[in-house]
């Protein structure tokens, strides 16, 4: 008698990676009392790098975010400075990956700003931002850094347009204008040639980002795409999804082939949005739910059977999103392949969950951890512009993964400019949108009036005072002489 299994479920192949499982730092370690925010706006709120943790926070009247150096572990002060320049909810940050103190932030407020954090952390709020980057008409969703350019970001509002920016000068170079409904994920493929997208048009296209020019779609009827991500250089795509059964499903594409998945596979009847992440050094890729607590791990191969179950790792707490740490940051004492930063919003924790390959040896496990993406630009952003396309600048976790970086971001110097119609400043003056900004705006408005008519109530003080002593220095001055 046959028996049929679901095809996730373990089978044994020789894998060096069968037996990898999460462990859940130790309390001392995890970060508590960040006030994690309550948007259910779809992105992980959280950005990790080999120096700093970086979460969006609840706040009232503008959207912050607070930046945490991770020696600094264990209960965060609620005074903690934070990072509050913007005017309406911050919805995603993400550090550069080529400068380690500097972090881009989108909000509601239609803007995307890049920061400077100083060495050690912030000592005070910070409100003002190296660059403020103004060219959407509606909020910004998604930001992602181009993965080999120093000075390349990309940024998905919800106008439907994905604006490319120049931060050398400041500006947006590119505009990518082929999608119909709201960009739900933007995803690069190794060398930075191609940009992969989900669309609420339940459309997966693959793009050529300095022309705009659309490669492949797909119309994804039967499986509705919610993200994507590229599998490094081996011309696959992973996306996650919802069946026309309201099941969760993973599916694995060909880039140059978007007619048909080459697998479709169905997870479980959950409703929480999945996240996929791809580690393309060990080929492994990670699964985990917006409001699971568990965390699947899948070894993606060339050949069948494509996607092979691993393992699972499960905890109670759930999670609102998951920060990745960078390859440089990861402990390889410990065999330790990949990490996580999982925000539990109900306890107010950060709590990091390492991946770690069980090996009895102490000495440096090379073939686990292959030469990997280091922290110098293969191009600067004019080359990219040109036309030049480099794989990135690889780094042995071995030797260099402690080398520090000397380059040093410059932002432009540059004056303000605006656009006038009418008399009206469109990029000071940004429309209300919702009834909710109508109501911050005329608070702020309210607030700001106050604090001009007690400047101009302690001035005309000051005026009367200056008069009164003029006129007692005239009446003194005959008598003298």
């Amino acid at each position: 008698m046959t028996v049929t299994k679901m095809s996730w479920r373990p089978t044994y192949r020789s894998s060096k990676f069968r037996n990898v499982y999460g462990k859940v730092a130790n309390r001392e370690h995890c970060f508590d009392g960040i006030p994690i925010t309550k948007n259910v706006h779809d992105n992980h709120f959280c950005a990790v790098n080999a120096k700093f943790l970086a979460i969006v926070t609840e706040s009232s009247g503008g959207g912050s975010f607070i930046v945490v150096p991770l020696s600094q572990s264990g209960r965060i002060d609620p005074h903690h400075p934070k990072v509050c320049g913007h005017q309406g909810n911050v919805l995603d940050i993400k550090w550069n990956p080529f400068f380690e103190n500097i972090i881009a932030s989108c909000s509601e407020d239609t803007s995307v700003r890049v920061w400077e954090i100083p060495e050690g952390g912030l000592r005070r709020n910070m409100t003002e931002a190296v660059l403020e980057l103004y060219g959407h008409s509606r909020r910004v969703g998604l930001i992602e850094w181009h993965p080999t350019s120093s000075g390349i970001l990309f940024s998905a509002g919800y106008d439907y347009k994905i604006l490319i920016w120049n931060l050398e000068i400041g500006e947006p170079v590119k505009m990518i204008d082929c999608h119909t409904d709201v960009i739900l994920n933007m995803s690069f493929n190794t060398d930075g040639s191609l940009l992969a997208t989900s669309c609420k048009d339940k459309k997966l296209r693959v793009i050529e980002p300095r022309s705009g020019r659309v490669l492949q779609h797909a119309n994804c009827k039967n499986h509705r795409v919610n993200r994507v991500v590229f599998l490094g250089n081996i011309k696959r795509l992973v996306t996650t999804g919802v069946s026309r059964w309201n099941t969760r499903q993973i599916a694995l594409w060909d880039q140059e082939d978007l007619s048909m998945p080459i697998v479709e596979e169905e997870i479980d009847g959950l409703s929480g949005l999945l996240f996929p992440f791809y580690d393309a050094d060990t080929h492994m890729l990670y699964l985990a739910g917006k409001g699971d607590g568990n965390i699947r791990y899948f070894e993606i191969t060339t050949e069948k059977p494509y996607l092979q179950y691993l393992m699972e790792f499960r905890s109670p707490a759930p999670q609102k999103g998951l920060g990745v740490m960078p390859k440089h940051g990861l402990d390889v004492a410990a065999c330790e392949v990949f990490r996580f930063y999982k925000l539990v919003t109900l306890k107010g924790l950060i709590e990091p969950i390492s991946m770690i390959v069980p090996r009895r040896s102490d000495t440096y496990q090379e073939d686990i951890y292959p030469m990997t993406a280091g922290t110098e630009p293969a191009l600067s952003a004019s080359e990219w512009l040109s036309g030049i396309d480099r794989d990135p600048v690889l780094m042995s976790l071995k030797e260099g993964y402690h080398r520090p970086n000397q380059l040093v971001f410059k932002a432009p110097a540059k004056e303000k400019k605006s656009v006038v119609v009418n008399g009206i400043d469109l990029l000071e003056n940004v429309p209300p949108r919702t009834e909710n900004e109508l109501l911050r705006m005329f608070f702020r408005q309210q607030d700001e009036l106050r604090r001009l008519k007690e400047e101009l109530t302690t001035k005309d003080v000051r005026i009367r005072q200056l008069e009164l002593e003029l006129n007692n220095l005239k009446n003194v001055s005959p008598n003298n002489v």
